[in-house]
């Protein structure tokens, strides 16, 4: 196995009469639709650096077995707001490890559903460095008990939303942190 060195955000939407066909759509706006996707859990690997998209999809062939944090939602509802979202939230320190979130959902905005999923990679890296927090209180007060305690540098989500399409057709929104070796 390797330990990927690279990692890129990507995000789309497709429609289509099929939920399957709705989904491709969906990759192929995100410009991955011709790798194939291996999900994985939340971790961003220690040392790790993110790419703009372009650059990422250029380290990749066709074919390719290519792991990702992914986010899915679909629906074949019209009018009704559907959500994807990657959380990210990294450590202080390079040489540690940080944390990927996915989540999607119904009736969220895309701010709502980023900052969610924000929360949570932020909350699973302070809790694996030991910074103590009241998960009762909102994010924007345990954001700030994060970043004091010096242990966490950064967070941030990338979100993509759409509302269900009319006349009976599927809407699938994705979003994803790509890796690359």
């Amino acid at each position: 196995m390797y330990v990927p060195r690279y990692m890129f955000f990507t995000k789309g939407v497709g429609n289509a009469k099929e939920k399957l066909a709705s989904f491709e759509n969906a990759l192929r706006s995100a410009r991955i639709a011709h790798l194939n996707l291996v999900q994985v859990s939340s971790i961003f690997p220690p040392y790790c650096r993110i790419l703009e998209l372009e650059d990422g999809i250029a380290h990749l062939e066709p074919g390719e077995i290519t792991h990702c944090v992914l986010a899915k939602e679909q629906i074949r509802e019209a009018g009704r707001r559907i959500v994807a979202s990657i959380g990210l939230a990294l450590p202080a320190e390079s040489g540690q490890y940080g944390y990927l979130s996915e989540h999607h959902g119904f009736g969220q905005t895309e701010p709502e559903a980023g900052e969610y999923a924000e929360d949570l990679a932020a909350s699973m890296l302070a809790n694996t460095l030991g910074i103590e927090f009241d998960p009762n209180k909102d994010y924007d007060e345990r954001r700030e008990v994060y970043k004091m305690s010096g242990k966490i540098v950064e967070s941030q989500h990338f979100t993509q939303g759409d509302l269900g399409a009319e006349g009976g057709i599927w809407t699938t929104v994705v979003a994803a942190a790509v890796f690359v070796k």
